[in-house]
């Protein structure tokens, strides 16, 4: 897809971390954003800065996503770049102390990643599925998911959150292949550790010892550097149904 400022976007997730990086991003090279965030103050603050538009969103419910994306398109016009970036990852392991895995935090978090990834795809998926196409190869938009290196190997205490991405990896094909014919690519991103403001307001210690076992370049990914590859992903038509580590060649250890 050729980008330009004809193009409009959603970002969900967007008014921080990655999804902020991704939204300032695209907005540089003249996109129209729309951030679905929850976090009213920080969204608001970001799109006026970038000229965009912020959606209060609940990526888990139905109603909340239709609405965000009714708002979005009424100001920029239908998206043709659907970027997923909304998640929580708490920890707690499958049995702990005596305890099992609190049973509503386990679905909190499958209903966030996975359902509301899908829930904000599908809905924007329709939405492109109706608009005319961008090139020759009869494109009309494309989805991008975030799922995440503990999809393959996740770490003691991540069960909820190694599900759910590994969830998010495996929707790439077989949406992928449903969309072919409305000429809608799907790809995720499975991001290994990165300096999002999370992780960077860890002492420093701390980030020192996660980014101890990234082979090359040792260190923790920068948020831009996953923004660039959300815009590669845009512009190469021939990727498609297709999960890309972005970690370093890292391999995450059981702890």
């Amino acid at each position: 897809m050729e980008i330009n400022s004809n193009i409009a976007a959603v970002i969900t997730g967007g008014a921080s971390g990655l999804g902020a990086t991704v939204a300032t991003a695209l907005a540089a090279r003249g996109i129209k954003v729309a951030l679905l965030d929850m976090n009213v103050e920080a969204g608001e603050k970001l799109a006026a800065e970038l000229g965009g538009i912020f959606c209060q969103t609940d990526v888990s419910d139905a109603d909340s996503v239709t609405a965000a994306l009714e708002k979005a398109r009424a100001a920029n016009g239908q998206e043709r770049i659907c970027v997923n970036c909304a998640g929580i990852a708490p920890a707690a392991k499958t049995v702990s102390r005596g305890e099992a895995h609190d049973f509503a935090l386990f679905q909190k978090v499958i209903n966030i990643n996975l359902c509301g990834t899908f829930n904000v795809a599908s809905q924007s998926a329709l939405g492109m599925s109706n608009a005319d196409p961008l090139n020759d190869d009869n494109e009309r938009g494309v989805i991008i998911n975030t799922a995440s290196v503990a999809a393959f190997e996740g770490q003691m205490g991540q069960a909820a959150y190694g599900a759910s991405k590994g969830g998010v990896h495996a929707l790439s094909i077989p949406m992928a292949r449903d969309l072919a014919k409305s000429g809608i690519r799907v790809l995720a991103i499975a991001p290994g550790i990165f300096g999002t403001p999370m992780v960077t307001a860890f002492p420093q210690e701390v980030q020192d010892s996660l980014a101890s076992n990234i082979p090359f370049p040792n260190r923790l990914g920068a948020p831009e550097e996953f923004a660039k590859l959300v815009i590669a992903m845009v512009e190469n038509a021939y990727l498609n149904g297709e999960t890309i580590r972005l970690d370093g060649a890292t391999r995450m250890q059981a702890r």
